[in-house]
């Protein structure tokens, strides 16, 4: 693929993931498996597998089943609230995975410090620009600056705000947007602005490969960008990261769960730390059954506004190609309006 324009724009991000093109493949749990993670790598793209909160032995195994199927660089997303993550940080160090990606919350300093000293990249997501600040200076290597358009777990502030807050002053480290992002042209333009490189998740769920099943795929294919929203936070004694998802039945149940938690907060029955966890299981369960067993009624059908700009499954291939391909056709355009 001719990307003659693109590797002046993302050379950064390119070096920094070693790979041909700086796209990244958003974890997704129950959907970055090891299968989806080494063909999006072996095209030439970056796939992340999603920790989520699996058993440590089998986050074990799907990289051990990444490595045997591709060599190409591919990284571990780690949920810092899940109650598996300090198994995970061990497991992640031991195995010398190539890169991190810390999700969910914030990492510690001391956290960062370990997984660096063990000669791993990592990586964090930055929903404001104080945390892009901060965890630079807890020493990140780079950043991924997700606006409140992606789907699964969000922060509040939208992808337009945070380029200007955040990219346009950053020039020290890589920095890779992510949220609302389903094509080429957009790419392009973001790699103007200053971007190193884009990951997307809501895309890649719309290929071949991704083991999702045909009702969670055909969701996504019937759903409008209005569809897809962020469920709410309703007190401030239980503290809930949005979650945004299209719209069904399972959302209106995670509300009530949210209501059962704060009075049992209340009552002392359970502490505000636990009750954290029992979300956390929540969306986790929620997802299995959409994803896996596809039950998008009752289970939690996570997805970025993105999703209405997406109507057709494609081989990973050919959706890494057309993004490509169109990433650099726009950038000549733009260059042509410019000289004319």
């Amino acid at each position: 693929m001719c990307a003659r324009h693109l590797d002046k724009l993302w050379h950064k991000g390119k070096e920094f993931l070693n790979v041909p093109y700086p796209i990244m493949c958003g974890a997704m749990t129950w959907v970055s498996e090891h299968n989806l993670v080494s063909i999006v790598s072996e095209n030439g793209a970056f796939g992340v597998l999603a920790a989520g909160n699996m058993p440590p032995e089998t986050i074990a195994e799907e990289i051990k089943l990444t490595r045997q199927k591709t060599a190409k660089p591919f990284a571990v997303n780690l949920i810092t609230i899940a109650p598996n993550y300090h198994q995970h940080l061990d497991l992640v160090c031991d195995m010398k995975v190539p890169y991190v990606i810390f999700a969910g919350s914030f990492p510690h300093s001391h956290e960062i410090k370990r997984v660096k000293s063990c000669g791993i990249k990592t990586v964090c997501f930055a929903s404001a620009d104080s945390i892009a600040q901060r965890m630079m200076e807890f020493g990140t290597d780079a950043l991924i600056l997700e606006g409140s358009e992606a789907g699964g777990h969000i922060g509040p502030v939208s992808s337009m705000v945070l380029l200007q807050q955040v990219l346009f002053k950053i020039k020290n480290i890589p920095v890779f947007v992510a949220g609302g992002i389903a094509t080429g042209k957009m790419i392009a333009h973001l790699l103007l602005m200053g971007a190193s490189g884009c990951q997307l998740g809501t895309r890649f769920v719309m290929s071949d490969e991704c083991k999702a099943h045909p009702d969670f795929k055909e969701m996504f294919r019937k759903a409008k960008a209005r569809d897809a929203v962020a469920t709410p936070q309703f007190d401030s004694t239980l503290p809930v990261v949005p979650v945004r998802a299209i719209k069904n039945e399972g959302t209106a149940r995670f509300e009530k769960l949210q209501f059962e938690l704060l009075q049992k907060i209340q009552t002392g029955a359970i502490t505000k730390k636990d009750a954290q966890f029992e979300v956390e299981k929540f969306w986790v369960g929620a997802l299995r059954k959409a994803v896996i067993e596809g039950d998008v009624k009752n289970g939690s059908v996570m997805a970025g506004q993105s999703v209405g700009l997406v109507n057709e499954i494609k081989p990973i291939k050919d959706i890494i190609t057309e993004l490509v391909t169109d990433a650099e056709t726009e950038v000549g355009l733009l260059i042509k309006r410019l000289e004319d």
